[in-house]
């Protein structure tokens, strides 16, 4: 999963030969999971047609500030535009769009969609070698990035003049490639490791039943997604669950017993920077596991159970510089036992949820929680979807930890 995935990425094309790769690159915006419309200059559209862009992006393309063929002649809002977008990408650049952006000239819906922009802007310059050394070339470079905008160096290569040398636009995929790094790079926990916990734990009876618990592990899962966004490698080892994710930057460790969590949990532990422990731990586990399926022959039929280890306590006595928290899920005098855990086991962060609570716990996609601080600061939160949830409890661990 890319670090594009859900993004809203607006893809300006202006009038160079190089506009032919901008149906490569919507391509491979989508394929990274963003959602893409195009700008185009006027004259863009004589190197590659709007009905090529709009079919890649699925959505319209837009290229003036009315429809010209629509009767009803509908204004395309470039404020709107700029607001819709997380990130503006320009390529290809071309030295007469560069000189326009770098002295606000506004001659096309394009460039008043730049200068509306508030989000991060990306520009692909593309033209040939002599025109990419002119000086005046070079000026638009130094006033587009000191005005914060992002440059991505051209390539070297053959132009279209025939001549061989630097000017030709960057690749495709070098160009999302870039992106990406440019995006991970600025992230509050590049570079940071953070072990997740989720799902149940089911303790044998026997080769065919268990003890286990409802938990989705969905809770978590949501939180290695919030982790990974804010650019963290995650370490997940997660119980029996349904829920999936798939990107480079999560480690996924399938455990099925409290004791395997225990021991999987403890090998990633010490070079963890954050551990968020929101498994549902099994309490305890029976002392004796049947080799054979248990026949139904009495009446009655008793378990002896035993105590799993206590994963979070056993963190929090051999906590270093780690960031430890932890979950309670409780029934009764809810807001005193969730307390308790936070200074018995040691932890920075709690997040309480109750079942008495509609719409929290097990099995749903929403959760309303209580977070309790190291200084019992006590945040109470509304309800929320658990990815929102999960976003708010990333947020609230880099406040408290500075990372």
């Amino acid at each position: 999963m890319s670090i594009l995935k859900d993004k809203n990425i607006l893809l300006g094309i202006t009038a160079g030969i190089a506009a032919y790769k901008s149906a490569s690159l919507v391509r491979l915006f989508i394929k990274a999971g963003a959602n893409v419309k195009v700008v185009m200059t006027p004259a863009s559209k004589e190197f590659v047609t709007p009905l090529t862009l709009s079919t890649l992006s699925k959505n319209p393309v837009y290229s003036s500030f009315i429809n010209e063929e629509d009767d009803n002649q509908v204004w395309n809002n470039h404020v709107d535009l700029g607001l819709w977008a997380d990130y503006l990408v320009i390529a290809p650049a071309t030295a007469n769009t560069m000189a326009k952006m770098a002295n606000g000239v506004c001659d096309n819906l394009l460039l008043a969609t730049y200068l509306s922009a508030k989000c991060p802007v990306y520009f692909a310059p593309a033209m040939d070698l002599d025109m990419y050394k002119h000086e005046s070339t070079k000026a638009s470079f130094e006033k587009l990035t000191a005005y914060g905008n992002q440059l991505i160096p051209a390539g070297t290569g053959e132009l279209a003049s025939g001549l061989v040398g630097e000017g030709r636009m960057a690749e495709p995929e070098a160009i999302v490639n870039f992106i990406e790094n440019d995006i991970l790079d600025q992230l509050p926990l590049k570079g940071k490791k953070v072990l997740i916990t989720a799902g149940p734990t089911y303790e044998a009876i026997d080769p065919v039943r268990f003890i286990g618990n409802h938990s989705s592990g969905k809770m978590g899962f949501e939180i290695a997604k919030a982790a990974v966004n804010l650019g963290a490698e995650v370490i997940l080892v997660t119980g029996p669950t349904h829920q999936k994710i798939a990107h480079s930057s999560v480690d996924i460790k399938p455990v099925v017993t409290a004791e395997a969590m225990y021991n999987e949990v403890h090998q990633h532990y010490k070079t963890s920077d954050i551990a968020i422990l929101s498994a549902a731990v099994s309490d305890y586990r029976p002392d004796n596991v049947a080799d054979q399926k248990i026949k139904k022959k009495a009446s009655t039929f008793t378990i002896t159970l035993e105590k799993t280890k206590d994963i979070l306590k056993s963190l929090g006595e051999i906590k270093t510089n780690q960031f430890l928290v932890g979950f309670a899920l409780e029934t009764n005098n809810e807001l005193e036992h969730a307390q308790g855990k936070l200074k018995s086991k040691n932890l920075d962060l709690i997040v309480l949820n109750s079942l008495q609570d509609k719409g929290a716990g097990f099995g749903v996609s929403t959760n309303k929680v209580t977070f309790i601080t190291a200084s019992n600061e006590i945040i109470e939160n509304e309800l929320k979807s658990k990815a929102d949830v999960a976003e708010d409890l990333m947020q609230l661990i880099l406040k408290q930890s500075h990372a």
